[in-house]
């Protein structure tokens, strides 16, 4: 295994691959930026989308930066998600599984990149403190501000010290002030209501271009209380190089192209937002914390990062997914011991919201033990969840689709449970939005769409006449194929001997005599 250095490396290993576009004529970053990236998920297929660097980068007034900005670049598509990791999109369940249940802590060293430029104290704004950077506006014509949005922000618990990161978005309001967005059902939330309680701020350093283990980790929803700097480690099978910060007690990624430390206050809250959010629709304004800096580090010539979130596909949705999909196997096979469990999808559209867990199950009680393990593992995730079979494709909406019309009665197969929390929730009543006093009050449906008894076969060619059908198709040049599941027909129990035989006439063209034998057995009407 091993992991890049920093994200300079990771973007070469990108350029070297075909996955980074470099554009170098000026793009505003306030109007043109995000807009070019969002046609990729609105016209192109995964396999073409590709990360962004921005070279010469402009603002809405005419201001221009020497700062370029990379977007795209940790989970356009799986295939670049896994080239983080340098391992293939097959291994990525295999990551997230050793990287919970083999955490490599973090590695101190004194002095790295992240500190080879320092604004502090007097010297904070001397460059326009975060005006210095061309944070982009994610949704021109809706967002209030510009956003940080691959964020990783560090905070620690303060009984175990175990250090959490977490990607929040971060409203621009001041060169020295930003509003983070602290859900109460967030690691961050929790951590802000500890602090309050003590009557002091929280320190926390905002980390942009880390290398991409960090990021990953960042958005994955690992359980509470983990160190996950030491599961960035995991993930990657070697220790993640970390510095001491300026002002602040905690320790920062010691490569990463930009660092800020400061404070999020526990004394009052701001508006903040509208912002475009994962859901597709714009996040309603809300009462949110405030992070007042104290401290802005960077390497020489940095490159500011960000993701494309808001509607789904995008960036966000897949960084989310993928961590998700490794969090909740794990948790499912392992912790809830459902050794049937074989795979846990998400999808991109609905993101955290529709989740089809794929088992092998041994008794109907493996089912609901799974439905409700899902249901169970996190307050605002999953409000579709779904049993199938391990002859469908998790990751195939057709496929689950099928499932859940032919495979589900709706009176006996579905149950609605309560407890759930709201989240940014647009279907949620307008005014009950979450925010730090957020309450459960959503629900989950609970599907089992595996089959309940034997089924006829799959009524598609048996698998001997697809694979000779296609070794024709190659042959004449057609198009490369992506076979989807099913691609062959095949038996699901309810066949019999007499089946066999009759289907086994037919392909060697001796169809008449089962037709003889049928006559004989004419019923008189």
């Amino acid at each position: 295994m091993g992991y890049y250095r920093d994200l300079r490396e990771y973007m070469a290993a990108l350029e070297e691959k075909g996955f980074l576009v470099r554009i170098t004529r000026e793009i505003n970053k306030d109007t043109e930026l995000m807009p070019l990236v969002r046609w990729q998920f609105r016209g192109l297929d995964e396999s073409q989308r590709k990360a962004f660097l921005f070279e010469n980068v402009c603002d809405a007034k005419g201001r221009g930066y020497s700062i370029p900005v990379l977007v795209g670049y940790l989970a356009s598509s799986r295939e670049i998600y896994a080239l983080g990791l340098q391992c293939s999109p097959a291994e990525l369940l295999d990551r997230w599984m050793q990287a919970e249940t083999q955490p490599v802590p973090a590695s101190l060293v004194k002095e790295e990149p992240v500190h080879e430029e320092v604004h502090i104290g007097e010297n904070l704004l001397e460059h326009g403190g975060l005006g210095e950077f061309p944070v982009p506006i994610s949704t021109p014509g809706f967002d209030n501000a510009p956003y940080f949005t691959a964020t990783h922000w560090f905070t620690r618990d303060q009984h175990t010290g175990a250090i959490n990161i977490g990607t929040y978005r971060g409203q621009i309001k001041a060169p020295d002030r930003a509003g983070v967005c602290c859900l109460a059902d967030q690691h961050i939330g929790r951590q802000w209501q500890a602090w309050k309680a003590l009557g002091k701020p929280m320190p926390a350093a905002l980390v942009l271009g880390a290398v991409p283990a960090v990021a990953y980790v960042s958005a994955g929803k690992v359980p509470y209380g983990k160190d996950e700097l030491a599961v960035a480690g995991g993930l990657v099978g070697e220790p993640i190089e970390v510095v001491k910060c300026k002002t602040i007690a905690l320790e920062v990624p010691a490569t990463a192209e930009i660092v800020i430390e400061g404070e999020i206050s526990t004394d009052y809250l701001e508006p903040e937002a509208p912002f475009g959010e994962y859901t597709g629709y714009m996040g309603e304004r809300m009462l949110n914390p405030v992070f007042e800096v104290k401290c802005i580090t960077h390497r020489r010539n940095p490159i500011f990062t960000s993701i494309i979130s808001q509607m789904p596909p995008s960036e966000s949705s897949m960084i989310k997914l993928v961590g998700m999909e490794g969090n909740f196997f794990k948790f499912l096979k392992y912790d809830c011991n459902i050794p049937v469990v074989e795979d846990v999808a998400f999808h991109e559209i609905a993101l955290n919201q529709w989740c089809v867990v794929k088992l092998n199950k041994k008794s109907p009680a493996q089912v609901w033990q799974a439905l409700y393990g899902a249901a169970a593992y996190h307050p605002t995730i999953g409000k579709f969840i779904i049993a199938v079979d391990d002859d469908i494709d998790p990751r195939d909406p057709e496929s689950v689709i099928w499932a859940l019309s032919f495979r589900v009665q709706p009176q006996h197969d579905v149950i609605v449970g309560p407890g759930k929390a709201k989240g940014l929730d647009p279907s949620v009543r307008k005014g009950e939005q979450a925010g730090l006093q957020d309450t459960a009050g959503s629900s989950v449906l609970l599907i089992d769409a595996t089959r309940k008894w034997p089924y006829p076969p799959v009524s598609l060619p048996a698998r001997e006449y697809m694979e000779k059908a296609k070794s024709i198709w190659d042959s004449l040049g057609l198009p490369a194929l992506n076979p989807r599941v099913p691609w062959y027909g095949y038996s699901l129990g309810a066949w019999t001997e007499v089946d066999r035989e009759e289907a086994e006439l037919a392909v060697r063209g001796d169809h008449y005599l089962t037709g003889q034998k049928l006559a004989q057995q004419r019923t008189k009407v």
